[in-house]
């Protein structure tokens, strides 16, 4: 089994790769692991909606030893990630994080979001600080707002920003 300091380094390298083959052969890459990451929220979220997200990502933060804050409204769940572990390992490693590592969140969260009729807003804030915020919205009034308040927004294989 490869050390989790070892793992985010190798996929950053599989990222690398990926784009060297073209952005559709990475984006595929994200779309595949969308569809593996289904198995262990789609039904999280169907039967919960944005109770079950928060259920989902909060076993998360204590599985990644993240630092983030996750907050619960009625209308939207917000992700904090202070202190990104993932991008954090990557740049601790002396590697160099392929341009748009952070892409992956997105990549793989944002096509369930659309599967299941929520709407998300990813604001990486700078790709070199390993730092973001995440918000999901079951209206999309109030993601589109949210995105005003972005400063650097992605978005994800089938979706256009704005």
């Amino acid at each position: 089994m490869i050390p989790s300091d070892h793992f985010t380094r190798f996929y950053n390298e599989v990222f690398k790769f990926l784009e060297s083959q073209g952005e559709d052969a990475l984006e595929a890459y994200w779309l595949a692991i969308s569809g593996n990451q289904e198995r262990h929220i789609l039904d999280l979220i169907q039967t919960r909606g944005l109770a079950g997200m928060h259920e989902y990502w909060s076993h998360i933060k204590i599985e990644e030893n993240c630092d983030m804050d996750l907050d619960l409204d009625a209308d939207r769940l917000e992700l904090r990630m202070n202190v990104c572990p993932s991008l954090s390992k990557v740049m601790d490693n002396d590697a160099e994080p392929m341009g748009r590592y952070c892409d992956h969140c997105a990549g793989w969260i944002g096509p369930i979001m659309d599967k299941t009729g929520y709407h998300m807003v990813y604001d990486v804030i700078d790709r070199r600080e390993p730092h973001c915020v995440l918000r999901i919205f079951k209206d999309p009034e109030k993601a589109r707002a949210a995105e005003k308040d972005a400063k650097l927004l992605m978005g994800w294989p089938g979706h256009k920003v704005g």
